[in-house]
């Protein structure tokens, strides 16, 4: 008899365990349908059926990230780019991070958000269809058959810095994308850039000079303060030193492909500044940079300026924006330190530059 009633309360007990768990979920999924619509100022919200039929079944794809892949679709006239999150445990975050943030504002080099789909297990981002894909597939080369002139890379650099300087400068609240690179940089069909992929900003008051956050961005364009994790949207600034140095440079900063000594673009860039040999690092691909050496110099100057291991040395993303456009000039020479220097420290070298850093991160994936 006792046997039997410990039985069945072991049962019922199960079955009330069973029970409270399923009335949670039913209840967050809930919540989380609910926190989308509540959400003012979104753009149109789709249907998971819509977008299946609008990309024909997710038949043409343009690439895969960290967080998901990427689409080619049509609804109506309208060319579309669907991003499908997968398999992402924290993928509510960083879908939520991304509606909030650029689906509320306009700018011309900010990817505009045309609509989402929040359904069930089913996170979609839909945006503008930009012809000509990410930066990265321009400017990183081997054998090219097609290389950027000198004025649409200072284009494509101008665009960018107007961008942040919009995030950082212009919004109710400032702005970290946290996430700048080659990659999240899209050109339509006229090579005007446009940023993009805003799953990792993080929104910061403007009475708030620092925030704590988990360390959140890609290998090789981290800034040196995210090993102390108080950040400002200065981290923006040092990441879009390195895209300019990059853009430049014609290679990626972290590149094992290259010579031993060679595989830290910035390392490079820090050594050549010493030795004032810094054209050696200029893009040998392409004749039309060495016209516009003069001005060259001045762009890679104003990147290292952007690059100062010290947070509060470098400038603002309005003056990066007005040297750029010939508003205001780059007076004096930056300190040409861009790598952190730990050597008294407990860091390995594998940690000491902010490059090679993080392995237990809220890191973005490849492009």
């Amino acid at each position: 008899m006792v046997i039997i009633v410990a039985s069945c309360t072991a049962a019922g007990f199960s079955l009330m365990t069973i029970f409270v768990c399923a009335v949670i979920w039913k209840r967050r999924k809930k919540d989380e349908g609910l926190l989308f619509d509540v959400i003012l100022g979104t753009p149109k919200r789709f249907s998971f059926d819509e977008l299946k039929v609008a990309t024909s079944n997710f038949s043409m794809k343009l690439g895969h990230g960290g967080f998901g892949s990427v689409f080619k679709g049509r609804i109506g006239k309208e060319t579309i780019a669907v991003k499908r999150l997968e398999g992402v445990e924290q993928g509510t975050e960083e879908f939520l991070a991304e509606v909030k943030t650029i689906g509320r504002m306009h700018h011309r080099n900010l990817v505009r958000l045309v609509g989402f789909c929040a359904e069930k297990s089913h996170k979609l981002l839909v945006y503008d269809y930009l012809s000509n894909g990410s930066l990265d597939k321009w400017i990183f080369h081997t054998s090219p058959v097609f290389t950027l002139s000198w004025r649409t890379r200072r284009n494509i650099i101008i665009a960018v810095a107007r961008g942040l300087a919009f995030l950082h400068e212009e919004c109710k609240e400032k702005i970290a994308h946290l996430d700048i690179k080659p990659q999240n940089i899209l050109l339509d069909d006229e090579f005007n850039a446009k940023l993009s992929d805003f799953g990792l900003s993080k929104m910061i008051n403007r009475d708030q000079s620092k925030v704590m956050t988990r360390m959140r961005g890609t290998r090789g364009y981290l800034a040196p303060e995210w090993l102390g994790s108080k950040i400002t949207e200065k981290a923006d600034i040092y990441s879009f030193g390195i895209v300019m140095i990059e853009i430049i440079c014609g290679r990626e900063n972290l590149d094992e492909s290259q010579p031993e000594g060679s595989v830290h673009l910035i390392s490079l860039l820090q050594e050549k500044a010493r030795s004032g040999q810094l054209s050696d690092l200029v893009d040998s691909t392409s004749n039309d940079m060495k016209f516009h050496m003069e001005e060259v110099m001045q762009t890679m100057k104003l990147a290292m300026w952007c690059l100062q291991v010290d947070s509060s040395a470098r400038p603002l993303m309005s003056t990066v924006a007005k040297v750029l456009e010939g508003v205001k000039s780059l007076d004096a020479t930056p300190d040409c330190t861009f790598v952190p220097n730990f050597a008294s420290s407990n860091i390995g070298v594998a940690e000491s530059r902010s490059s090679y850093v993080p392995c237990e991160s809220h890191l973005s994936g490849p492009r």
